[in-house]
């Protein structure tokens, strides 16, 4: 005998000590549990609570009607004789009830103890559930279905103040049901963690009883079937064993017969079906009603094949081994065939796997009696065979689970496919509560109090749950906040007797209650990071749920929750890169009455890439359109994109011609490779670009693209083209030119820049895409934001894996009464002359008072370029939104501003000219150049 109770005792008095008391007392004055509390007590207290139950209250309900040959009061009274003896002298009592906390059987360390007990609790039929004795062992450990414990002040009920216990659920090795309830009793000071090992072993060896008492109502079916079978046996065919039967059927074959076999079984009704093979042939399956020794009552499931026998069939052997087909720990553990029947195999031996089923076959070497025509194939009991298809389909739902959850980075979308799998395999209806910074990509940081209804899904629509969208508020005592607070799953087979959740909001809930009825409430977690919970209902089936429901319930979540947090995380990174990629995008677009312009950008479903457009006012009135595409996706791309995207802005604002702007572009790229140390051939940084330059004065476009898809030109009367561009290799390649080719685009022409996302697709011909947009396009009625909305509702993949750029612009022009130009011969004498041209033209057009500060700059701008330059001179005045003074020569040489001395008698020319003009600065052209300033007309 082991005693216990020594040197834990100190251990015992300090968890018993006066924190706790006052915990229990502040909670019984109607103050919140504290966090001290331990969580399944704390849960408890609530129940209590929402209950109304009383601390004093001593009065249990007894119950005379209960099942004294119960299947776990035989199972368990050798096990509770052999615990009596083991604590023979002690405080300890023992006890054993049935999942209702009913009590059942009682023994005592010292039969002394009885005596100090009410009436009531001292022979069986007591009942110590947690809704009429409060926070307890037996009642607590059928709420929680696992191991519990409970010390002291910790119990809800004053008379148990002084006392500890631990109590263990006892379940059905085959059904995984619960049977009952094992628990230990004793004062506080006889406390030991090695109880917990010894109750364990108790409730595993009553469970093994449990299993042992199966495998003889199995062995007494197949006893009575062989016995029926020898005395029919005479002048007719004889069965054997289906091996021998349908010999050469394939191992499918027999998977199939064998799975419908049991689902005959389970219906337990007589019937016939016919089942095809592999090879053709059909088998004919024959269900048999039958009753054992000791009344026990089965299904015999016989399999018919017609055609001609085998030429040496094999009997079925009489013998049944009554040794225990059990070892002694449970053979539950083990591999086994489907429970709930006996098979047909070619060894001829019974084999009963931990799961209820024996397996039988032809015994080699017995002699045939007759050809035979049909053989035994399974024999077993409904209920086994009920449980044995539920836990194969448990086993296919999970199968099927593995396909259909995560098969994309949506966190509603997997969410949903949640509960899609689980309806109606599992439940009738599921509930998903995720935290709004979950459904945004990021972690939250009140899981508990933040959760929204993130979809609602079930075998009908009218079911009246909370709408998708709405805030959801749980209470402490809630079976969804519970399982969040712990981490673990709840169930609640019964919700009419679940006091937490009916509390909550008892309005809501009793309207619930008239479609569901069963409830398993689990936590989605994964790496540690609480997502929200999902909510299991069943009401269509009236069978509750059990454990094996909640275990496959938590696997299903325990899988989803992971493809969540994939989602989850690949949201917050699409998310943080297309905050980047919109943030280097243009915010809005520039003033300029060149081209009117609309664009778009639409990301990649899959990711956020590179792809960039841009609207650059230039010198004359010209106006630059650029478009852009970065190889790859991520981060690096959008990055990679912000950089060039500046860079060419800057080129082009330096009024560089387009195949210059693209060779410094690939210059740039070229270098970004060679400065980056961790990228090796496969991170080499790829571009694509198209630069056009339109100049409403002559209404003409220089255009050049470094490897990117030619534009759109649509012209006034409606036709569409793609001007054939030299292609030049795309931006990084370095070494090759690039070359820029004019044309010419009337006033209401269209140019329609993209990217390549808009016509490449792996499910589209790039020729059958240029048509569409082609035909999008041919409509110059349309302004450029109607086009672009045409072109992406009618060209663009409805499920795009690349970014698209759109960029439409509508040329205009300048009207030529605006503009002004002449040409000079290079003398000194003629800068009074252009000064006097000027003037007019200015009052012409009503700009008297920008005539000072254009006349000064003029008078310097010629007169460099007739000193400093060379050939013809020509001068022009273009009236937009700002007055432009421009002036050009054939020469190359290029003005520098600089501070004059206080010596110097000249270079001061164009210090006057910056400090007039709003900008000024130099156009180079094929010969020549052209020095341009910009005088400002708002206070005109």
């Amino acid at each position: 005998m082991v005693r216990f109770g020594g040197a834990s005792t100190r251990t015992g008095r300090a968890e018993g000590g006066t924190e706790p008391v006052r915990s229990r007392e502040r909670f019984l004055e109607g103050g919140p549990v504290e966090a001290g509390v331990r969580t399944p007590i704390s849960s408890s207290w609530e129940r209590c609570r929402s209950l109304g139950l009383s601390p004093d209250g001593s009065d249990l309900p007894f119950r005379e009607d209960f099942d004294t040959e119960a299947r776990i009061i035989r199972a368990a009274l050798p096990v509770l004789d052999r615990l009596q003896y083991r604590f023979a002298g002690s405080q300890m009592n023992i006890c054993v009830a049935d999942a209702s906390g009913t009590v059942l059987l009682r023994r005592f360390g010292e039969p002394s103890l009885a005596r100090s007990l009410p009436p009531i609790q001292r022979v069986p039929g007591f009942v110590f559930a947690e809704q009429f004795a409060g926070t307890n062992g037996i009642g607590l450990a059928l709420a929680e279905r696992q191991l519990i414990r409970v010390y002291g002040a910790e119990h809800f009920a004053e008379r148990a103040q002084q006392s500890a216990c631990r109590a263990l659920p006892v379940r059905d090795p085959l059904s995984g049901r619960i049977e009952g309830v094992l628990c230990f009793g004793y004062p506080r000071t006889f406390d030991d963690p090695a109880l917990a090992t010894v109750i364990r072993k108790a409730a595993r060896a009553i469970e093994r009883r449990l299993l042992r008492h199966s495998s003889a109502r199995e062995r007494a079916l197949l006893r009575e079937y062989l016995d029926t079978e020898a005395e029919a046996a005479v002048g007719r065919h004889h069965t054997v064993g289906l091996d021998e039967l349908a010999l050469g059927q394939h191992s499918r074959d027999r998977a199939v017969l064998v799975e419908k076999a049991t689902e005959l079984i389970s219906r337990a009704q007589r019937a016939a079906v016919h089942v095809p093979l592999s090879d053709g042939r059909r088998v004919t399956l024959l269900c048999r009603p039958m009753t054992g020794a000791g009344g026990v009552e089965g299904l015999a499931i016989e399999a018919v094949l017609p055609g001609p026998p085998p030429r040496h069939p094999l009997l079925v052997p009489r013998q049944t081994d009554e040794s225990p087909l059990f070892p002694a720990e449970p053979a539950a553990s083990r591999a086994a065939p489907p429970s709930g029947a006996v098979a047909v195999t070619a060894s001829g031996r019974a084999a009963t796997g931990g799961s209820g089923v024996t397996c039988l076959g032809a015994e080699d070497g017995h002699p045939a009696f007759a050809p035979p025509s049909r053989g035994l194939l399974l024999v077993g009991e409904p209920e086994v065979a009920r449980h044995a298809l539920a836990a194969r389909r448990r086993l296919e739902l999970l199968s099927e689970a593995s396909t259909r959850i995560g098969t994309t980075l949506d966190v509603r979308r997997t969410a949903l496919e949640l509960a899609e799998t689980a309806v109606p395999q599992l439940a009738d209806y599921v509930t998903i509560d995720l935290p709004e910074a979950v459904l945004r990509g990021a972690e939250s940081a009140d899981p508990h109090g933040d959760l929204r209804r993130a979809v609602v899904h079930g075998i009908r629509d009218d079911c009246p749950f909370h709408p998708v969208g709405k805030q959801v508020d749980y209470g402490p005592t809630t079976p969804q906040l519970r399982c969040l607070t712990r981490g673990e799953p709840v169930l609640e087979p019964d919700l009419k007797a679940a006091a937490g959740w009916l509390a909550h909001d008892p309005e809501h809930t009793r309207e619930l209650l008239t479609r569901v009825h069963s409830l398993i409430a689990v936590p989605l977690v994964a790496r540690g990071v609480v997502l929200g919970v999902a909510a299991f209902y069943r009401g269509r089936d009236p069978a509750p749920f059990g454990d094996d429901d909640r275990s496959l319930a938590q696997e299903l979540a325990s899988r989803a929750a992971l493809s969540i947090d994939n989602a989850r995380r690949y949201t917050r990174e699409r998310t943080m890169v297309l905050a980047l990629q919109r943030s280097l995008l243009p915010h809005g677009l520039p003033e300029q009455d060149a081209v009117e312009v609309a664009h778009c950008y639409l990301p990649a479903e899959s990711d956020v890439g590179g792809d960039w457009y841009d609207v650059i006012p230039l010198s004359g009135t010209r106006v630059g359109l650029m478009v852009g595409d970065v190889v790859g996706h991520g981060m690096l791309s959008a990055a990679t994109m912000g950089r060039l995207r500046t860079a060419a802005r800057s080129f082009a604002e330096l009024d560089f011609p387009p195949d210059e702007v693209l060779i410094h572009l690939d210059n740039l790229v070229g270098r970004l490779d060679r400065e980056d140390p961790a990228a090796d051939e496969a991170d080499i940084i790829g571009a694509t670009c198209l630069y056009a330059v339109y100049d409403p004065t002559t209404q003409r476009c220089t255009m050049a693209r470094a490897g990117h898809p030619p534009p759109a030109v649509v012209r006034p009367d409606g036709t569409v083209s793609f001007p054939e561009l030299p292609a030049g290799p795309p931006l990084g390649l370095g070494g090759l030119p690039f070359e820029a080719v004019e044309t010419d685009l009337p006033e209401g022409s269209q140019l329609v820049l993209y990217t390549d996302g808009l016509i490449e697709d792996r499910h589209r011909d790039v020729d059958d895409v240029l048509d569409q947009l082609r035909e999008a396009l041919a409509h110059p009625e349309h302004t450029p934001e109607e086009a672009c909305q045409v072109v992406l509702h009618s060209v663009a993949p409805a499920h795009p894996h690349d970014d698209i750029a759109l960029l439409v612009a509508r040329t205009h022009a300048l009207d030529p009464d605006r503009i002004a130009a002449w040409d000079l011969r290079p003398d000194p004498a003629v800068v009074a002359d252009v000064r006097a041209l000027a003037m007019r033209q200015l009052a012409d057009w009503g700009l008297d008072e920008a005539a000072f500060a254009a006349e000064l700059i003029l008078s310097e701008l010629v007169t460099n370029a007739i000193r400093h330059g060379s050939g013809p001179v020509r001068v022009r005045l273009l009236h937009d939104r700002a007055l432009i003074c421009e002036v050009s020569d054939t020469s190359n040489t290029a003005p520098h501003l600089r501070r004059a001395a206080s010596t110097d008698e000249g270079g001061r020319g164009l210090f006057l000219v910056a400090q007039l003009a709003q900008s000024w600065g130099t156009r180079y052209l094929p010969q020549g150049k052209v020095i341009w300033a910009e005088c400002g007309l708002d206070g005109l």
